[in-house]
């Protein structure tokens, strides 16, 4: 039970750290649509096919025809085939339709014609996140910062990922150095509080979270991570009111429940979590984290076939959750369905084998599937 609790702790961290499930493109800004400008110095002799092609481009990309949009500026891309802006404006719209892995593809196209562009560097990043590359995710963010070293983004970017790898110290160090050059960083201030708050730090984490209230004060989310360190604190009807006020400036969003709920299943006010994750799931029936939560509420309280169908409800909106594929393991295992068990245990040894540091729940599954063979 140890173990679990602080994995969910970590999973919490997470959660905040990126804004919202999964992680990371929530926790960074988003790219910018370059407007691909004219053609390149090599176009030569397709100077007016290609300004009629950027002009199409740029008509289906604002009426939201992304894939349109991407036919066009392939077709750009084929007159003018040294102009990497083409290539890096054809990645930011494959990522925004989320096809990442064509993302990465375009924007390795773009360094190939310019390597030291931190704005393309950013993107690739961006776009192996995606895909949940993250050891390349962070190379290209390192690489960005290395000819860029103001990059927020890229700096933030490297801070959520070393979050996730549970280096929280060497996190808020790099949240903290954008804060000094971009005071007015909503991000940087709200991504230090979280930093503080997985270290068990909540004093310390108010003074940020506060400033970034100051900077955007209808940012709900700020909300919820000050009633996760009121819930350190054990201050438990603060951090009500803070959930109720980030409900209260979001009350549509149901990412602001699931956190809610999440935070309060880790401080074990379950029935709270239970009725904030019956809201999520009100507001998107087919949240896969919702639903897992609720699963994650039922095997704490022993209702194991109940979290049975709860975790199997999660992995039928997402086969992937790493969460719920353990959970159903050990919901299985504590109702004796010894074989299912292990089916699944493989599954999640499997899906967390691709996180980029999932050694606690690993040991965690190795620990359970050896019970289970004896």
């Amino acid at each position: 039970m140890k173990t679990l609790l602080s994995h969910r702790i970590l999973a919490l961290g997470l959660m905040l750290a990126a804004g919202v499930l999964p992680v990371p493109q929530a926790a960074i800004a988003q790219l910018q649509v370059d407007t691909l400008g004219g053609p390149s110095a090599n176009a030569t002799g397709n100077q007016k096919a290609l300004d009629q092609l950027f002009r199409e481009g740029r008509k289906l990309t604002n009426s939201g025809n992304i894939a349109g949009a991407i036919a066009v500026y392939q077709q750009a891309a084929q007159l003018d085939q040294r102009n990497p802006k083409i290539y890096s404006g054809i990645a930011y719209l494959q990522a925004n339709q989320g096809n990442f892995a064509a993302a990465v593809n375009s924007y390795q196209q773009a360094l190939a014609l310019e390597p030291n562009n931190a704005e393309f560097l950013y993107g690739l990043g961006y776009s192996y996140a995606g895909i949940g590359r993250y050891n390349e995710a962070l190379n290209a963010y390192q690489r960005a910062v290395t000819f860029n070293p103001r990059h927020e983004n890229a700096n933030l970017a490297i801070g959520v990922l070393l979050a996730r790898q549970g280096k929280y110290n060497e996190a808020l160090t790099t949240y903290r150095k954008v804060a000094s050059f971009a005071p007015q960083s909503f991000k940087a201030q709200e991504l230090q509080g979280t930093a503080l708050i997985q270290m068990k730090r909540p004093f310390e984490a108010f003074t940020p979270l506060q400033e970034a209230a100051r900077l955007e004060p209808r940012q709900a989310i700020v909300r919820v991570h000050i009633g996760t360190a009121w819930l350190q604190l054990r201050d438990y009807a603060k951090a009500m009111r803070s959930f109720d006020k980030a409900m209260e400036l979001e009350p549509r969003n149901p990412a602001i429940f699931l956190q809610s709920a999440k935070a309060l299943e880790v401080a074990n006010y379950l029935a709270e979590a239970m009725q904030f994750y019956q809201r999520a799931i009100a507001l998107q029936p087919r949240s896969a984290a919702a639903q897992a939560g609720v699963g994650d509420i039922y095997f704490k309280q022993q209702n194991y076939s109940s979290a049975v169908n709860l975790y199997r409800t999660a992995l039928s909106y997402d086969p992937n959750l790493a969460d719920a594929q353990l959970g159903l393991g050990k919901a299985l295992k504590a109702l004796g369905r010894k074989q299912e068990a292990v089916q699944a245990l493989q599954q999640a040894r499997t899906l967390l084998g691709r996180e980029t540091d999932p050694s606690d729940r690993l040991r965690e599954v190795d620990t359970l599937l050896k019970e289970l063979k004896k």
